[in-house]
């Protein structure tokens, strides 16, 4: 496997300025590599446009009449949900054209809101939520750091971030094969590793990973945040 000379680019993550380039064998795709937080991510001169997104996401077949779909959801619910929240506000943040989740997470007697950059622009910024979900929302993120700030800002205080990906293997033989990074949308891919650089970031607590595909941040308190630091 080819890696290439050392690159410039710095890690939209933890800003590491020697991520290592590498181009996909038969796309021709350009990602790069860091070794410190182990984000993969594409260069950002290859990002989509937006009618590209567009057009990807109105290909999803979402819905929920989709049985498969549903069970997959519910068990994210299961696992990174119900443990951490039992009742009170989620907000599902990138909620899609067919914002099912929020559907299943009413039935269990939650209040949801819904937001989505495409389909369902309205929001109250000032409205604070017990819980966000991002299901299959992160690895879209072209400024990750921002978007994830922007979720974070609606959280209370000690509030639950919970997110649904897939993490990558840390094997570039695995990643030119894998699935996930065929679909052009997916600019991001991380590792437990990245998460963790992310919350100590943004003063989150990332408080369980299935190594795999589930994520759970808690906002830390302000005195919380302060006791960290000063240790």
């Amino acid at each position: 496997m080819d890696w290439g000379k050392k690159g410039m680019i710095a890690c939209p993550i933890c800003e590491c300025q020697t991520t290592i380039p590498w181009v996909h064998p038969k796309r021709k795709t350009v990602y790069h590599q860091c070794h410190q937080c182990e984000a993969i991510f594409m260069d950002p001169k290859e990002y989509p446009s937006k009618e590209i997104e567009l057009k990807k996401y109105l290909e999803h077949e979402n819905d929920i009449t989709n049985e498969g779909y549903v069970n997959f959801l519910e068990n994210f619910i299961d696992a990174a949900v119900h443990p951490y929240l039992q009742s009170g506000s989620i907000l599902d943040f990138g909620s899609g054209p067919n914002p099912v989740l929020s559907v299943l997470l009413k039935r269990r007697g939650y209040h949801v809101a819904i937001y989505d950059p495409f389909f369902h622009r309205d929001m109250d910024i000032s409205l604070k939520y017990d819980m966000i979900t991002a299901t299959e929302v992160i690895e879209h993120f072209h400024n990750p750091i921002v978007s994830f700030k922007e979720m974070i800002d609606m959280l209370k205080p000690e509030g639950y971030l919970s997110i649904m990906t897939l993490f990558h293997h840390n094997d570039m033989d695995h990643f030119k094969d894998w699935f996930y990074q065929r679909d052009p949308t997916h600019v991001i891919f991380y590792r437990p590793k990245t998460l963790s650089f992310i919350a100590d970031k943004l003063e989150l607590i990332l408080i369980e990973h299935n190594d795999y595909r589930y994520a759970v941040f808690q906002k830390r308190t302000k005195w919380g945040a302060l006791w960290i630091k000063w240790l």
